[in-house]
């Protein structure tokens, strides 16, 4: 595939900002290429396009199919394996959120209640101690719960709030005083 200039910029900084992210740089920029390419594409070219090996391709294809990223299709007359990107960035976003939800908070979560459990029988762990790390547990149950709320909201609900920004925290605010004009005092 020939990309534009525009096609190789984009998925350039997709890499760039991939690994900012924590994911693969090739990881990142496969994904960019099936989003902005539009069309299935077949492993060893996407190996070309990015010029990259067709072993880091498949790695890479495995653990975007993991996040539900991408997807496997057929060509007719092709027997190789396509591979198409998840356009609609809502259920990619859904998708990337559910995962790391999955994978790093609700592991955490588990981990820090092993740790408030066998925090009851070793005397050498300090009251302070136990209370941090409660606390980092009550916290990321808490930001869990929410996720679970707020992912349970209809795409329409969910792109209100998000195009509301931080008029949602207003909303419980209080009111803010009117300030006080100073007057220019006389001479």
């Amino acid at each position: 595939m020939q990309l534009s200039p525009v096609m190789e910029s984009f998925i350039l900084h997709w890499g760039e900002m991939g690994s900012r992210w924590g994911l693969n740089r090739t990881v990142a920029q496969i994904y960019a290429l099936l989003y902005v390419a539009g069309t299935p594409l077949p492993a060893d070219e996407i190996a070309g396009t990015l010029k990259v090996a067709r072993s880091n391709v498949s790695t890479s294809i495995r653990e975007l199919q993991s996040w539900g990223l991408i997807a496997r299709t057929h060509a007719i007359g092709d027997r190789r394996d396509h591979f198409v990107a998840e356009t609609d960035l809502w259920t990619a976003a859904a998708r990337v959120a559910d995962a790391r939800k999955r994978r790093e908070i609700d592991p955490t979560i588990e981990a820090l209640a092993g740790c408030l459990s066998d925090a009851r029988t070793d005397d050498a762990i300090g009251k302070d101690a136990v209370a941090r790390i409660r606390a980092m547990h009550d916290f990321l149950e808490a930001a869990g719960g929410w996720y679970e709320d707020v992912r349970e909201l209809p795409q329409s609900k969910l792109e209100t709030l998000i195009k509301m920004g931080a008029k949602v925290a207003r909303l419980e605010a209080p009111a803010k005083k009117p300030k006080k004009k100073k007057g220019k005092g006389r001479r």
